[in-house]
């Protein structure tokens, strides 16, 4: 198992996606880590990951079936570290 030397949020992949997208992200060290998907109003829509994860690579899912198409924003926070994704929810 390799262990990420830095944090990072991967693209979507699918991304267009209908009706879900998997979100890759790596952690260095452990800490609380969560990742939550806005809509364009900058409106929280889903938070996926709300966690205390140890180091290491995990995937969220992000499932649109229930929110009408459009461009939303995967959000990763963890410690200090924050960064953002474009996600399009194409129906």
């Amino acid at each position: 198992v390799t262990i990420p030397t830095h944090y990072a949020l991967h693209e979507a992949y699918p991304n267009p996606f209908n009706p879900t997208t998997d979100l890759r992200y790596d952690l260095p060290e452990a800490g609380r880590v969560s990742l939550v998907v806005y809509d364009m109003l900058g409106r929280e829509r889903m938070t996926l990951v709300d966690e205390f994860p140890a180091a290491g690579t995990y995937q969220g899912t992000f499932d649109g079936r229930s929110l009408p198409s459009g461009l939303y924003f995967a959000r990763l926070t963890a410690g200090s570290f924050s960064q953002v994704r474009k996600l399009m929810l194409v129906k």
